[in-house]
């Protein structure tokens, strides 16, 4: 487990890329420090959620660098991208990950504006008269 397995992971309009090699469990998010970028316990697992049901929480070294969206679809796209560079590193894996829902992407995105109305949906005001 010497080398680097990297993955990109993407929820919404935030992609995350991750570099995951063999070491003590140390985790950086965009040259900072995991708990300073993450600061809710919510964000914190949701990323770390990969890692727990893998059992390789104390052996690896985390590098992310996330862009886009908010911190919570941060936080998502970042599961993700663990979660696929775990695959990379053992395949036996999958079961696990994919029964919890971790291997899925958040499609979700905001909706174009339509020419000729106010906004994605909305219509300007009907007068009858």
């Amino acid at each position: 487990m010497s080398d680097v397995h990297t993955a990109t992971g993407r929820r919404r309009t935030a992609v995350a890329s991750v570099s995951l090699k063999a070491g003590s469990g140390k985790i950086e998010v965009n040259k900072r420090e995991f708990n300073d970028y993450f600061p809710t316990t919510t964000l914190q697992t949701a990323v770390l959620r990969p890692l727990e049901l893998a059992g390789r929480k104390q052996n690896v070294d985390i590098t992310l660098k996330t862009s886009g969206g908010g911190v919570a679809g941060q936080a998502g796209a970042s599961s993700l991208a663990i979660a696929r560079a775990l695959l990379k590193l053992d395949a036996n894996l999958r079961p696990e990950l994919k029964k919890n829902g971790l291997l899925t992407r958040d499609p979700r995105m905001k909706e174009r504006k339509k020419p000729g109305r106010p906004g994605a949906r909305k219509r300007f005001q009907f007068s009858k008269r």
